[in-house]
């Protein structure tokens, strides 16, 4: 599938161009303090010519045979490209949680770690995190390393997904 950078999108945005638009996929999971798990996988980043991008990511956990089973995480937020190809991320979580990602984008890569994790009083303990996001041979893969519930930063999610 080709992909065109929109006419309208802001310039400080193109060095993350490459991101826009739908990807759907599917994922896997573990850690120390959950069963091992799999899920298919949304993510969406739109943006309206202002310098910033709106992502969204939609999961569904699904069983042996990739079926849909129930909804998964869900988690909105921005992607706030900066200069000297540092990029800011803040995301809001429907489990309770509130972060600030700082990081670098080299390519069609992009590698973050959290600057500030806040949690309503319901959420479960989550520390902080480390996300890569790279372009490989079209896809779009990316892991999450996880530092919760009195664990070490280790690895938690990763996933692969294709350009809708």
């Amino acid at each position: 599938m080709a992909f065109e950078i929109p006419a309208d999108l802001h310039p400080d945005c193109a060095p993350i161009a490459w991101l826009l638009g739908t990807w759907r996929g599917n994922g896997h999971g573990d850690y120390p303090t959950i069963d091992t798990l799999s899920f298919a996988q949304e993510l969406i980043f739109t943006h309206d010519g202002r310098p910033f991008f709106h992502y969204l990511s939609r999961t569904w956990i699904t069983d042996d045979e990739g079926k849909r089973v129930r909804p998964g995480a869900i988690e909105t937020g921005f992607v706030r490209p900066k200069p000297d190809r540092q990029i800011e991320l803040v995301l809001a979580h429907a489990t309770g949680y509130v972060e600030v990602w700082y990081g670098e984008v080299e390519g069609a890569k992009i590698e973050l770690s959290t600057d500030a994790v806040v949690r309503t009083r319901t959420a479960k303990e989550y520390n902080a995190g480390h996300r890569l996001y790279g372009l490989v041979d079209g896809d779009l893969m990316w892991t999450f390393d996880m530092a919760a519930m009195g664990q070490p930063l280790q690895s938690h999610l990763w996933g692969r997904l294709q350009r809708a």
